[in-house]
């Protein structure tokens, strides 16, 4: 094993046993390389006179830059967008990610977490979150409705086991407690380790948990780990702040997790993509949080090394335009305010889907699963397959929707009119009608 990943291991060993542990194999060999970053990063702060160490074209003290790209933007300098940026990402916008998540979590109060990661969008830091902490056969508490690509990503490139509980109560009025509590202790019993992937608002489904559920589920794994289980916690937050109803937990599953006991390890993955509606920018973060028993700051900085070197490994570093962006955006004085015209704009539509939904009429042809938050609904047909009901609706109505299983259907409000949001439910009451047929 590489010496410098031996000198993380020992830091996280010696301070945080359990958290070293749970590291898989790859997460262990992991380091963030001393070589030609290091040998860059102290010319860059010594090498007054000649500096010829970094891949980078210069001309001067600019960058090279052809006017075909620089002429498309024009408000920030060639230098702040054009070379590399750190596999860590940018330090000022870490800073001020890292300040957000206690002003949006302020139960976080009092406890330190580490300095955000920069991933390529909150996919990669799934992937990124995959590769330091699942080894193959690792267990993966999941419901048993999911976003697809957490199957390519655990299952198919690091050959995890998923088991699964079920979302909802059979009457789909609300988060199946019983079910989680029951899978997740089954597991504990049966390994030393259990990851579970908390992903609220959900995807495919918009749901939040209540302020009770969120309090139930911390108190869970909590009590597991506490009872001996090594447990970690990775909170997927990609539709954090999309909460539409007052009774609804206004906060990250990871603010209560976050360095509570030894043998909890909670990872938060989040990012702009939805939260400031850059879908495209592909820029997340990856933020612990830990119990040690010392040096929690060490632990901390081992963790980010090791996070920066698979990064590194991966895809060297994240967009530096994007990360620019981002920073000034942040700063601006209308930050806020076009964060919330927007907010106001998602809600509107849900609340406008749920008014249409009170309509009996609906209940013939589909149950409709709890949501009250995020960009989706899913609705549960009855007496057809989604699969052809999709179709149907595609090629007979020119309507478009994702089937999940057999019996389920998607619906992005993030992309739905309010004016055709009664249309495509009698749409997709009539498609179930024809095929009943």
């Amino acid at each position: 094993m590489n010496p410098n990943a031996q000198e993380l291991n020992i830091i996280i060993e010696q301070a945080a046993p359990h958290v070293y542990e749970m590291l898989s194999d790859m997460g262990k060999k992991l380091f963030y390389p001393k070589g030609i970053l290091t040998q860059s990063a102290e010319a860059k702060d010594k090498a007054d006179k000649v500096n010829a160490t970094i891949g980078i074209a210069k001309q001067g003290s600019c960058v090279f830059s052809l006017s075909s790209v620089t002429k498309y933007i024009t408000q920030i300098d060639p230098n702040n967008y054009l070379p590399y940026a750190s596999s860590f990402g940018l330090p000022e916008l870490r800073k001020k990610w890292l300040k957000e998540l206690y002003v949006k979590n302020p139960s976080l109060e009092g406890t330190t977490v580490s300095l955000p990661v920069v991933t390529s969008g909150i996919t990669h830091g799934v992937s990124i979150f995959s590769d330091m902490w699942v080894n193959a056969d690792d267990v993966i508490v999941m419901p048993d409705m999911i976003w697809g690509n957490y199957n390519m990503i655990f299952c198919v490139r690091n050959s995890a086991r998923f088991v699964t509980y079920r979302s909802y109560d059979e009457a789909l009025t609300h988060f199946n407690l019983d079910d989680f509590e029951r899978v997740i202790r089954e597991q504990a019993a049966q390994n030393d380790k259990i990851i579970t992937m908390l992903n609220f608002p959900h995807n495919p489904t918009g749901y939040a948990l209540s302020k009770k559920e969120a309090d139930r589920v911390a108190e869970i794994l909590i009590d597991v780990a506490q009872e001996g289980t090594n447990v970690v916690a990775a909170c997927d937050d990609a539709y954090f702040g999309l909460f539409f109803e007052e009774e609804t937990a206004k906060e990250s599953l990871f603010a209560k997790l976050a360095g509570k006991t030894s043998r909890l390890l909670a990872v938060k993955l989040d990012g702009p993509t939805k939260e400031d509606y850059v879908m495209g920018f592909r820029t997340g973060f990856s933020t612990y949080g830990v119990a040690a028993e010392s040096n929690l700051d060490g632990v901390y900085d081992a963790l980010e090394k090791k996070t920066a070197g698979c990064i590194r490994g991966n895809i060297s570093n994240c967009s530096h335009l994007s990360q620019t962006i981002l920073v000034k955006s942040m700063e601006d004085k209308d930050y806020e305010a076009a964060k919330q015209e927007k907010f106001n704009l998602l809600k509107s539509r849900a609340m406008a889907i749920k008014e249409v939904l009170k309509d009996t009429k609906y209940a013939d042809g589909f149950d409709v699963y709890p949501f009250n938050s995020g960009y989706f609904l899913c609705i549960r047909v009855k007496g057809v397959n989604a699969e052809e009901l999709r179709i149907h609706l595609l090629e007979n109505y020119g309507t478009g929707l994702i089937s999940i299983g057999e019996d389920n259907l998607r619906v992005a409000f993030s992309c739905l009119e309010e004016t055709n949001v009664k249309t495509l439910f009698d749409i997709i009451l009539s498609g179930i009608n024809d095929l009943r047929k």
